[in-house]
């Protein structure tokens, strides 16, 4: 009978901090059975920091849960750092981990902008790949980005009234370039309102019926500073991906067994790319919640994943 929700909560058997280049330092933790199959979380965002919730999507019997916090987000330091953050880096610094933890191959499992990074980490090291377990598709394209910064209120009218009118009217015409330059500014008393106005944004959007619990948590300080600033960032530089987009590179993975599970509410990342992603991947498996939005902690969207990777431990 497949499981119908997280498994228990679980501590890390292993902590520790790895120092990156350019000044970086990572955060990383190991849970569940130190000689299992290894998998690694990759958080979303980007920006927004892993926590002790996303162990449970794995068997901790069976599972070598590999979580870090990418440069800049959650325990890495120096917090909502700008310098040296790029996905090629991002890229790079999952192999830094790999070869420091002794792992081979793994499986990915990433959510939003973490699907994002474990393609792009998919197409550059294709060998080290045993499959991907992905959620909210976002490839970073220009499409995705403007419905973000401005599609929402067709949807979210008043959310995005209150995201919008956090600035001046004479800027809202650029919301991108109007948040990034508060967010990056050096004094508190400007990027941290800031902060938490596009964290809020995004937290009220990104279930299916309104959670308080989800835009509580967005609105913290550290989540929001590093959420806000460094997805600002990225979007103000195509997210770093290549000229062709990650649609263009799936010949290289086109082979790695993949599920991906989509909400079909979902706000924050339209089911469109999914249904995109999915139609350039043979070795896909697509998955359509018909009653959740954006949140892996959706009843649906949980669900889906916990069977997702159940399926990459039975032999699929």
């Amino acid at each position: 009978m497949p499981r119908g929700d997280l498994f228990p909560e679980i501590g890390p058997f292993e902590t520790g901090y790895l120092p990156l280049s350019g000044g970086h330092v990572m955060y990383w933790e190991q849970a569940g059975n130190p000689r299992g199959r290894p998998v690694l979380f990759l958080h979303g965002g980007p920006g927004a920091g892993a926590g002790a919730v996303h162990r449970r999507f794995f068997d901790p019997e069976f599972w070598r849960i590999v979580i870090f916090d990418q440069r800049g987000a959650g325990r890495s330091r120096p917090l909502g750092s700008l310098a040296h953050n790029t996905t090629p880096d991002l890229v790079a610094d999952i192999e830094v981990l790999r070869r420091h933890l002794g792992l081979e191959r793994w499986l990915l499992f990433g959510g939003s902008w973490g699907s994002t990074l474990a393609l792009a980490y998919a197409q550059a090291h294709p060998d080290r790949v045993a499959g991907c377990v992905l959620r909210g598709v976002f490839l970073g394209r220009a499409a995705e980005l403007d419905w973000f910064l401005y599609g929402l209120r067709a949807v979210f009218p008043d959310v995005h009234a209150a995201f919008a009118g956090f600035l001046p009217e004479a800027e809202r015409s650029d919301i991108l370039g109007a948040y990034l330059r508060r967010l990056t500014d050096p004094d508190p008393a400007v990027h941290l309102p800031a902060a938490r106005a596009w964290s809020v944004y995004e937290g009220s959007a990104s279930t299916l019926l309104p959670s308080p619990e989800t835009v509580s948590s967005f609105a913290q300080d550290r989540t929001a500073l590093g959420l806000a600033r460094i997805e600002a960032h990225y979007f103000a530089n195509e997210l770093f991906l290549p000229a062709g987009g990650l649609l263009a590179g799936m010949g290289a993975v086109g082979h790695i067994p993949a599920e991906i599970v989509q909400g079909r509410y979902d706000m924050i990342c339209p089911a469109a790319s999914a249904f995109e992603l999915a139609a350039a991947w043979p070795s896909a498996r697509l998955s359509i919640v018909p009653d959740a939005g954006h949140s892996a902690l959706e009843p649906g969207i949980r669900r889906a994943l916990v069977a997702a990777v159940e399926r990459f431990r039975n032999g699929r």
